[in-house]
């Protein structure tokens, strides 16, 4: 039987549905867990006041801005970077494996709620932590040089969780494994991996729009809205998954 993305997004859609409030509670958890580690890690406002001193808008570029930054200024800029990308790391690490552990109880009719889902994936999220950073550093510094490669990478990777959590391939064995099974069905996960970057940027730039909402709300609703995208993603990947083996 030939698999098409048709029956997949139905598939997508139909799980999506049945699951909707765990899937929603736990994308709301993630996110507020992501915003909490963040400002917990994130430079207080005296210290991000420094940013601003001695600013220069004549700088051509990002870089040269940066160079011309007093060493404190460059700390609470790296700290500040820091704190954002591992509080996102935290969160995302979290979804993910919450999915991957939420798909198979649901599938086999077992009542779960976004708390069991999570904890059950607490063995797992070690190593599901470590190839998330991995699989994030390679696609960023695809993204960096020239967007195209990110993309490819961000296909070529994008089973290996599933594969982590299912086969017990280890973390590195399986990037390979779903190296070579994505390029092999690189027509059925390309577009949903184009709709998912494509659906970010547009929450992204909705919510750049968007000043009537508290700073720490509007973070919690985008990452959020953001988390329920990449939940899609996860069950189509899942799905795919299950059947291609």
């Amino acid at each position: 039987m030939s698999i098409t993305a048709g029956s997949l997004y139905r598939d997508t859609g139909n799980f999506f549905r049945d699951q909707l409030v765990t899937i929603v509670l736990m994308a709301l958890l993630t996110s507020f867990i992501t915003v909490i580690v963040g400002h917990a890690l994130t430079p207080n406002a005296e210290q991000l006041s420094l940013l601003a001193e001695g600013s220069s808008d004549s700088a051509s570029s990002l870089f040269e801005m940066v160079q011309n930054m007093s060493p404190e200024q460059q700390s609470v800029l790296l700290r500040t970077s820091a704190a954002g990308t591992f509080a996102s790391l935290i969160g995302n690490t979290l979804l993910l494996g919450g999915m991957l552990c939420l798909i198979p109880m649901a599938s086999s009719q077992k009542r779960v709620s976004a708390l069991r889902a999570i904890g059950t994936a607490a063995p797992l999220l070690p190593k599901l932590l470590l190839q998330t950073f991995l699989i994030t550093l390679l696609v960023q510094l695809g993204f960096m040089a020239v967007f195209v490669p990110g993309v490819i990478l961000a296909i070529l990777f994008s089973l290996a969780p599933v594969m982590l959590a299912n086969d017990k391939l280890g973390v590195f064995g399986s990037l390979k494994a779903s190296s070579k099974l994505a390029w092999r069905n690189v027509k059925l996960i390309a577009p949903a991996i184009m709709l998912w970057l494509l659906a970010k940027v547009a929450i992204m730039l909705f919510f750049s729009t968007l000043t009537l909402l508290p700073a720490n709300v509007s973070a919690v609703v985008l990452n959020a809205l953001g988390n329920l995208v990449s939940a899609l993603l996860v069950i189509y990947l899942y799905r795919l998954y299950m059947l291609v083996r």
